[in-house]
């Protein structure tokens, strides 16, 4: 099993990777997160953005698992995939997506919850999605929620209402304005309807078996490392392992079934919400790279903080993931500019340095080491010796710093804007 995952804080292009190379898989198995996520993919000139279904979905064959570390909203998935066959109706997800029986459930209070929290001066405000994943994986924790499984059961609606209307009888206590009760509940009860057009099934057993028969599986991640529950930029970080262990633990295979790891990272940074950003752009530049870059959230469309790329960091994602290969993505995006920085480590006010960490300084002063930049229309390249030797050079000293090779960098947003470097 491979998997691609995001190093930096999300938005890296892990969709169009996944789709590029999905080709060469059986099965694209998504293993953590919700509809929080968005993968943008570009095809024949169109743009979707996929929210729950793996981004393997256009690929003919390609079987697509939603695995057991997975929240998934029905109401949000049905949305989905309706669209999906709007934008392309010859793909038929009824019969390539596969649905873990074991993953939890995003109920329509828990994105009540989020809202509410997030707006809430008795909260941190973390800046999120307002999806109810963390609300939905809090639950899930606490031994309070239903899984895809529960489905099924016959006391299911009963024991979904019971939980809606004492989140509701809560969020009412609270002064909140809500929505009718029984709106939402038929909304949730018939989109889950819906979901069981679907094949439901131990996608764990699927998995390990495929894998037995010699199968290839991609495993695909949400958001990205430095947003991990655990690993990341905490408190401003997703609610589920977005690393490559969480890949194994989301989808029931052995560590000692991963392969390769491709990590994905930008030329620069960007982040969405609140947290910290050391290297963060707050000038004309900043804004230019965010216009010509489109860095606006595939999922919600909040303008993305943009900066300088972060070695400490990138260097950290790196290691926790045992990445194998880099895939790098928006260098066409600074291209046009005389000079570009990458932060190699930090200087912290006791005079000392910080050249790998997870824990950003958020007084840190970032030391930014200034490369030559490049200009040139990379739009229509297709090999390594038709990029500017600039660019040749920063690819270099990336992958000395961080010892592993830079095995593709994409040229552009379209599915087939992508060099192969090795």
């Amino acid at each position: 099993m491979d998997i691609v995952l995001g190093l930096q804080w999300g938005d890296e292009g892990k969709g169009k990777f996944i789709d590029l190379i999905s080709e060469n898989y059986n099965i694209t198995a998504r293993f953590n997160g919700g509809s929080n996520a968005g993968h943008s993919i570009e095809r024949n000139g169109r743009r979707i953005t996929l929210k729950m279904i793996p981004s393997g979905i256009f690929m003919k064959g390609v079987q697509n698992v939603i695995g057991t570390g997975t929240v998934l909203d029905p109401v949000s998935f049905k949305k989905e995939i309706l669209n999906l066959q709007v934008f392309d109706n010859t793909v038929q997800p009824e019969n390539n997506v596969i649905i873990s029986l074991k993953a939890h459930f995003v109920l329509p209070t828990h994105k009540l919850l989020d809202v509410f929290m997030e707006e809430s001066a008795d909260y941190i405000t973390i800046g999120t999605t307002k999806n109810g994943i963390a609300q939905a994986y809090s639950n899930k924790i606490l031994r309070q929620n239903v899984r895809v499984g529960d489905m099924f059961a016959p006391d299911f609606k009963s024991r979904v209402q019971h939980i809606l209307e004492r989140d509701y009888k809560m969020l009412a206590a609270g002064g909140m304005e809500l929505p009718s009760l029984e709106e939402i509940s038929n909304e949730f009860f018939e989109a889950v309807d819906f979901l069981k057009r679907f094949k439901c099934t131990e996608t764990e057993i699927y998995l390990n078996n495929a894998l037995a028969e010699g199968k290839k599986i991609l495993a695909e991640g949400s958001q990205a490392a430095m947003l991990d529950i655990d690993h990341g930029t905490y408190p401003h970080v997703t609610s589920s392992s977005t690393t490559a262990s969480g890949a194994s633990s989301g989808l029931g295979v052995s560590p000692k079934k991963i392969g390769e790891v491709f990590g994905i990272a930008k030329a620069y940074c960007t982040r969405v919400g609140n947290g910290v950003f050391p290297t963060e752009l707050f000038d004309e530049l900043g804004e230019e790279i965010r216009t010509k870059g489109n860095e606006f959230g595939s999922n919600t469309g909040r303008p993305r903080r943009t900066g300088w790329l972060d070695l400490p960091a990138l260097k950290y994602a790196v290691m926790i993931n045992g990445v194998t290969q880099l895939v790098l993505t928006k260098a066409d995006v600074l291209s046009g500019l005389t000079s570009v920085a990458v932060c190699t480590h930090y200087e912290l006010e006791n005079g000392n340095t910080v050249e790998v960490s997870g824990l950003l300084p958020e007084n840190g002063k970032p030391i930014l080491k200034w490369m030559n930049g490049w200009d040139a229309d990379f739009s229509t390249m297709k090999s390594p010796s038709e990029l500017p030797k600039e660019v040749i050079e920063f690819l270099s000293f990336l992958e000395a710093e961080l010892g592993i090779p830079v095995a593709y960098l994409s040229t552009g947003p379209g599915r087939e804007q992508m060099i192969k470097m090795i």
